[in-house]
């Protein structure tokens, strides 16, 4: 008897330095690891991406003719669409589809125009509307989703995502090695993410902020807000990171910063973890649900409040020895265990 076909779609590894990226190398490794055979796996990708899971799946290149006609539609058992930006689209393959959403944030960005919300949430409805399954990375996302397209209830569940335990290579020293003790944080410069919410944190202290990812004119409000509170020669914005530098960041900070205010679930957050680190994030979007009674929480990013939850969560980081249960909640989230689950819903849609 042969094998079910399933064809994983990872077209959206393009960027090494995405949250996409990421989500895709951790989840397609651990399919490979998980699968002992039980599916004839191959993955759908860019033909330029950095990584390619070493050769041990079989690899079809995204070719954008796809949308037009894609010449292997009826040859999967089981097609999964691995996020909601899908360069392959549901309506062009016959078989059973799932789909992965890692969020609706346009709907809590004060920014965004009613009409690009409407437009935004009629796409995901519309790809929806050809999928068997839906899952949500995270039960935010998941209300999300209940919220503005109720008739996906039927279809969906919540898988969480994995999280990487990185490792430092003995020696290794990053590009920018802060001179003093430092406080880590890391994604795109984008205004969702909050960081030029960070440096009043810097007052009453000697830390230095380190803050990696890719650059965008933002960086420009982070390093004016810096100036204000007078810590401008103690913000370092090094630009996008190597995965060793990013362990080491992670191994050697004092704490971990995430304020975002648009996250589908925040890689990050479990990652610097996995390191026993204290974390301060956002009580909003799906934060708590992440970071649990593991993290602190900043209600609001009044300078005066943020710097009181950070004092207070660093004395009780030291005086109550937390590494160890921060570690034991990371552990929580196994890329192990999100395949294995992608891998039953598999055979669900199988029958």
């Amino acid at each position: 008897m042969s094998k079910p076909s399933v064809l994983v779609t990872f077209d959206s590894m393009k960027n090494p330095n995405s949250g996409y990226f990421s989500f895709g190398k951790g989840l397609g490794d651990a399919l490979i690891r998980q699968n002992q055979e039980r599916f004839k796996l191959e993955y759908y990708m860019f033909k330029n991406t950095t990584y390619f899971f070493n050769g041990k799946v079989d690899v079809m290149y995204l070719n954008r003719l796809h949308n037009i006609y894609f010449p292997a539609r009826n040859k999967f058992d089981v097609v999964h669409f691995t996020d909601q930006t899908c360069r392959l689209k549901p309506y062009s393959v016959n078989a059973k589809k799932i789909m992965t959403i890692h969020d609706i944030n346009k709907v809590h960005l004060e920014f965004s125009k009613p009409h690009k919300i409407e437009a935004h949430i009629n796409k995901i409805k519309r790809y929806i509307s050809y999928c068997d399954k839906v899952v949500t990375i995270s039960q935010f996302v998941a209300d999300d989703i209940l919220k503005y397209i109720p008739g996906a209830q039927e279809k969906l569940s919540v898988i969480y995502n994995g999280a990487d335990k990185l490792i430092v290579p003995a020696d290794h020293q990053p590009a920018y090695q802060p001179e003093k003790k430092f406080l880590f944080t890391i994604g795109l410069l984008s205004v969702q993410k909050g960081f030029h919410l960070l440096p009043p944190l810097l007052q009453g202290n000697d830390y230095e902020l380190v803050i990696a990812g890719i650059e965008t004119p933002h960086k420009e409000k982070i390093l004016e807000v810096a100036e204000k509170f007078g810590c401008r020669d103690r913000v370092t914005i090094t630009g996008p990171v190597s995965d060793d530098d990013k362990a080491w960041y992670y191994k050697n900070c004092s704490a971990f910063l995430f304020p975002s205010v648009a996250e589908g679930f925040g890689l990050p957050v479990i990652e610097a973890m996995y390191f026993g680190k204290p974390v301060f994030l956002s009580k909003f979007t799906s934060l708590p649900e992440v970071g649990g009674d593991a993290a602190y929480y900043f209600d609001n990013f009044e300078p005066e409040h943020m710097q009181q939850v950070f004092k207070k969560g660093m004395q009780d980081y030291q005086e109550n020895n937390r590494s160890a249960a921060i570690k034991k909640h990371a552990g929580k989230f196994s890329w192990d265990s999100t395949a294995q689950q992608y891998m039953d819903l598999y055979l669900e849609c199988l029958g």
